[in-house]
């Protein structure tokens, strides 16, 4: 399924190493913009896909599902992967399920990198009923349910103050294209993706980086752990000191970009960078 604004976009490079990076729930490709350039910058070529479903409404959303998100990734990467020389791929929160999803199907993926991982919304600024995970899957689809939608809660994924007085002023204006209200359909969809990529995790050869801020209000760091049993030794975790969830555009993005190319050149196969 597509929508009718793509806010997708690339930055091409002479070099042949490709990034593909992919935006969360309800989120937009213009979240991962500064992630973009970073890489860029460091000879990367980037692609950023926007999910199936998203950028439009709930009501477009809701009418996706998560293998729908995931083939939307898939058409992307098999586009991508016809122009560079190897992939690479980096995802923040659903967007790094899915990054790992792909690698599953196409494991000749160099490396992966999961930014906030989210199994169950656990963090410290959640509230009660959002931490009981397997209760919520059992009625977030069903029809009087699904399309009841709440709002990310204050401090919005965000430890930068500047930030997020943004969100807080303008939530439709700080990423293009993203949603303000998450619905218990689409939630429901992550619970299944999240179980999904549990039960094939040990499938996946693909190294794989996990960085997860100590702080995160909305995924407590047990999610990275987590996902690191269920990957094995090829996955390692490291921890952010100065973030919260959304660490790809919090105080640490520089850090996160930089980090994460430096473990994608670590895994490259020795292409020259220059073509």
């Amino acid at each position: 399924m597509t929508c009718p604004t793509d806010r997708g976009f690339r930055l091409r490079a002479e070099g042949r190493r490709g990034a593909l990076l992919v935006h969360g729930l309800t989120g937009a490709p213009d979240e991962m913009k500064f992630l973009a350039k970073r890489l860029h910058r460091q000879g990367f070529d980037v692609m950023v896909p926007q999910l199936a479903g998203h950028g439009a409404d709930m009501k477009t959303l809701l009418a996706s599902t998560w293998r729908d998100w995931l083939d939307s990734v898939i058409a992307a990467y098999d586009v991508f992967s016809r122009e560079v020389d190897e992939v690479f791929v980096a995802g923040i929160c659903v967007g790094g399920a899915l990054g790992l999803e792909l690698a599953a199907q196409r494991p000749e993926i160099a490396a992966a990198a999961v930014y906030s991982m989210t199994f169950e919304y656990d963090g410290w600024n959640m509230q009660g009923w959002m931490k009981g995970a397997f209760l919520i899957q059992a009625v977030a689809n069903l029809p009087l349910v699904r399309e009841i939608s709440f709002a990310e809660p204050y401090p919005y994924g965000l430890k930068d103050e500047r930030l997020r007085e943004r969100v807080a002023k303008t939530p439709e204006n700080f990423i293009d294209g993203a949603l303000d209200r998450l619905p218990f359909g689409a939630l429901f969809q992550m619970y299944r993706l999240g179980r999904h990529l549990e039960r094939i995790g040990g499938r996946i050869d693909t190294p794989c980086l996990i960085l997860h801020a100590r702080e995160d209000d909305m995924s407590h760091p047990r999610n990275a752990w987590r996902l690191r049993r269920a990957l094995g030794e090829q996955a390692q975790v490291r921890m952010l000191e100065d973030s919260y969830h959304m660490v790809h555009v919090d105080r640490e993005r520089a850090l996160v970009a930089d980090q994460t190319g430096a473990f994608f050149l670590e895994h490259s196969q020795g292409k020259p960078s220059d073509g």
